[in-house]
Parts: C-alpha cells; structure tokens; sequence
C-alpha cells in the first residue's frame, strides 16, 4: 500500500522497484504476452513501462512514463514483431528522476548488433563502474545502475565476441541485487545475483511453444505458462532456439532472498522460492496472534497486504474478521497531482473505513509494515473519526530499523520511526492504544518449509549480505557493514 504516490512526496512504504519478464517462443505474438505479463506484476513497478522485442535480425523497443496499460495500444504492440521479448515495469528509488531515459529496457550496442536489458535490483558499486567505462569511452544516457549493466555487458562482449562472456563478466565485477532479462536479436537470457536477493522464475508455455521468465510466478499464471523453477543464485540461463540451457555464471553466496518479499511486495497468489505467498501471509497473523494478544471484537485488514494476515490473527484469537476498510483500486500511482486541500485527505485518497462496521467496537487493525509513521498516525485516526472504540495496531514484519540498498526504496536511517522511537514512543505518537510488531523469528517461521534457502534480513537486523560501499553507508547514516567480514568498498 502506497499512499504517498504524488510526485515530490515519498512513500511511507518499502516500495519495490521493478518487474521483469521475458518470452523466446517462435510463432507468439511475444509482445502482446509480455504486456499482459507486466500488467500481471504491475503492482511492482507504477512509474515507466517498457517492452523489447527481437526478430532474428535486430531488435525493436517500446518504452514510456506511465502505466502499462498507459504506454501500450493494439498499434504500438502491432509494431513490435518478432520471437524473443523483454519487457520492463520500474519504480525510481530516491534521488531517481522520472525520465524516458530512466525507462527500461535499456539498449546497448555491440557493434551493428543490438541488446536489450531489464534489470530489478540495485548494484552497490554503481559509481565505480561508470567511473570505469566512462574513462574508456563509454557513453551513457541516464543516471541508472541498469544501464551501467548494459553497458558493461556490451563492452566485454564487443571484445570477446560471445555474449555469454560479456554476461559473466559483468556478473564477476558488479557487486549488489539484480535479476535480469536480457535479448539478443535471436535469444533470450535471464541471469540472478550470486545471493539471490531479487526473485525470478522460470516457466514453459503449453506444447513446448516456448519459455517464460518472470519476477514472480504470478505473471507466468496470466501467460498460461507452467512453473519450471527458479533461476539460481549466479546463474545464467539462456533460451533460443535449441531450448534452455543453464550454466553458473559466478560462483553462488550465502543466499538471500529478501524476506519482504512475503510481507508486501509480491502478489499473493505468487509462489517465491517455493513457497506460497498468500499462506506466509496468513501464517504471519496466526503467528502475531500468539506473540501479540489483546483483547477486541472485529480484527481488520489494510487492503490489500493486510488482509490474509488479518484472516490469519481473527483464526487463531477467535476475534471475528470483518472488512472495514475500503480501497479504491482506482487511485494508484498518478502523474496528475492534486489540490493542496486534496492532498491534505492523505490516506484517504486510497482507503476509507466503513463507520457502520467499526463504530463502536474495539479493533485489531493489521498492517504490513511502518516506515516513517505518517500513514500509520493517519489510518489510527481515520478509524477514530469513523467511530472506533480503540485501536490496536498489529504489524505482521518486524521493526524496519536499517535501509534497503539493494532495489528497495527507503530512507536513511534517521528517517525510520523505529530506528529514532521506542515501541512506547511509537504507540504514542501514532495515537493507538497498543502496537506490536512480528518477532523476527516470528517472520522466518511464516514460510515453514526448512528447504529455502535463507533470507535477507538486512532492513531488520542491519546484517547486510552484500559489501555496502563507505559512502554510500555515510549517505544513509550507518556505518558500512557486511555479514562477511569483507572491507566495505567493493573493487571493481
């Protein structure tokens, strides 16, 4: 849920930012099947869209500000033909300008041939690298990561003549999250960070008609594509016309899928390294219920992540669950701004509760996260204003006490509530009667199966995976860490 979604305000939300998806099958309009699959991951990525399409010989591209359904029509998706697809959904972290040439796929050259690339991550020794390539010639068109990717790749491969090695190198000398799809004219590729922070899956169209890469299964689903597996930690997998093969790019680390994944970011109906999103989440309140009691008549959900956990807490306290808030799904991200007067309405530009529901009852509202608060301090009044008796707020992650520098929005550490307030401090200036937070091992044990393969906690524990540069640490307000022990800056 993200309720600061006008230009110039900044969530009050861990917001993710991309989605990728990719197709290789001869004979599919590969275009129209990318596009639905955006849309199928939408909830990732508001800010530009973009679909590139190859066709043996070279490769087209299609790109934008605005949602999916706002950048593509039957003629632009007409125009795109060809086999192998990748296509784009970006949310810009801080600092990041709304540009088109922010937008992705990103295009690099290798001599007369063309790559296309779509990248959800962020790499940690970004001005390193385009220090580098711009010292030997290398001309870029925007301030992103990704493109310093592209162009990473398409200068090794300039040089070696085989983009498998340009991929490899690329992945040998950049350090940070990313789970990438890229094209050639003729092929398709997808490639994870060596800890697998960001998720991506694998899946086949009906008939061998063709393959499917996706960031999460939710967008195979709407393709009608089946569930293979997920691409590994350090891989490269590449598809073309003599099938899928797969090889290890860089040796796979300690892995680290992002648990935030289960909290918010993904859609429910999608499976993340095999387990089941929806059933984490109802897990995450059935486990919240036994560390956070209290005594109410109806439990409530903020729409829409809130909800199975909701379900969750009301099934293991025997408090009923009620549906007392109202999202309008029509309201999401939005180059039309406001009034101030509007503006003022905040959260309730998105939600709005049902005073026939709550007045007078004693509620447990559950709710994914806080980050800053203001959304939280606004909700809990909302809800008074509607009649509510007492608010107790239930918050099915933990504390977020560290920023995410790996694809995830958020601010520096003096800006998260719960790194600057106690719990107490908290309660009171949100204005509920009490709040809780899930346990951290209350959160691991929400995705029971012992065979994943480990998590990045970091927004929780500041015990960060991956080598965090020094300024980009002092930019942040902490002290650069790494779970490894490695120094902090990262040699190109």
């Amino acid at each position: 849920m993200s309720t600061s979604a006008f230009p110039g305000e900044r969530p009050d939300r861990l917001e993710e930012e991309c989605a990728v998806f990719g197709v290789f099958a001869p004979g599919e309009d590969v275009a129209r099947m990318t596009c639905f699959g955006l849309q199928a991951l939408q909830h990732r990525g508001q800010e530009s869209a973009g679909i590139a399409v190859g066709d043996g010989d070279t490769i087209m591209v299609a790109k934008d500000l605005g949602l999916v359904t706002q950048v593509f029509d039957e003629a632009s998706l007409a125009a795109l033909d060809g086999y192998v697809a990748v296509g784009h959904a970006r949310y810009s972290t801080s600092g990041a300008a709304a540009s088109w040439e922010a937008a992705q796929p990103h295009i690099s050259a290798i001599d007369e041939v063309l790559i296309a690339l779509a990248h959800n991550g962020t790499l940690v020794n970004t001005n390193e690298m385009r220090a580098r390539l711009v010292g030997e010639g290398v001309q870029f068109r925007s301030g992103t990561d990704s493109e310093v990717l592209a162009k990473a790749i398409g200068q090794v491969t300039q040089e070696t003549h085989h983009l498998r090695n340009g991929i490899r190198r690329a992945m040998e000398v950049v350090t940070g999250a990313y789970a990438v799809v890229l094209a050639s004219p003729d092929s398709l590729y997808a490639f994870r960070d060596p800890n697998g922070i960001r998720p991506l899956c694998i899946g086949q169209l009906p008939d061998d008609r063709g393959w499917v890469v996706s960031s999460e299964t939710c967008g195979l689903d709407i393709v009608g594509a089946s569930y293979v597996r997920d691409v590994a930690p350090g891989e490269i997998v590449r598809f073309n016309a003599a099938g899928m093969t797969a090889e290890q790019g860089v040796p796979a680390l300690k892995p680290a899928a992002c648990i935030f994944e289960y909290v918010y970011f993904a859609r429910p109906d999608s499976v993340i390294d095999g387990q089941s999103v929806y059933q984490a989440r109802r897990n995450l309140g059935r486990i919240l219920a036994q560390e956070a009691p209290v005594g109410a008549d109806l439990v409530l959900g903020v729409p829409d992540s809130g909800v199975p956990s909701a379900m969750g807490y009301a099934t293991e306290s025997g408090i009923p669950y009620a549906d007392g808030i109202v999202k309008n799904r029509y309201v999401g991200r939005t180059f039309i701004q406001p009034t101030q007067a509007m503006r003022q309405l905040g959260i309730r530009l998105k939600l709005n509760p049902l005073p026939s529901v709550i007045r007078g009852k004693r509620l447990v509202v559950i709710d994914d996260s806080i980050v800053r608060g203001n959304t939280s301090k606004q909700l809990v009044q909302m809800l008074r204003d509607a009649g509510a008796a007492e608010v107790h707020l239930r918050i099915v992650s933990p504390e977020v006490l560290w920023p995410c520098f790996y694809g995830i929005d958020t601010d520096t550490r003096d800006q998260l509530i719960a790194a600057t307030m106690t719990l107490e401090q908290m309660n009171e200036w949100i204005g509920s009667d009490s709040l809780a937070f899930v346990s951290l091992d209350g959160l691991r044990a929400s995705v029971p199966d012992v065979s994943h393969p480990g998590f990045c906690e970091a927004c929780f524990s500041g015990d960060y995976p991956v080598n965090i540069p020094e300024a980009m640490a002092k930019k942040s307000n902490l002290d650069a860490r790494c779970s490894d022990g490695r120094s902090a800056e990262t040699p190109l």
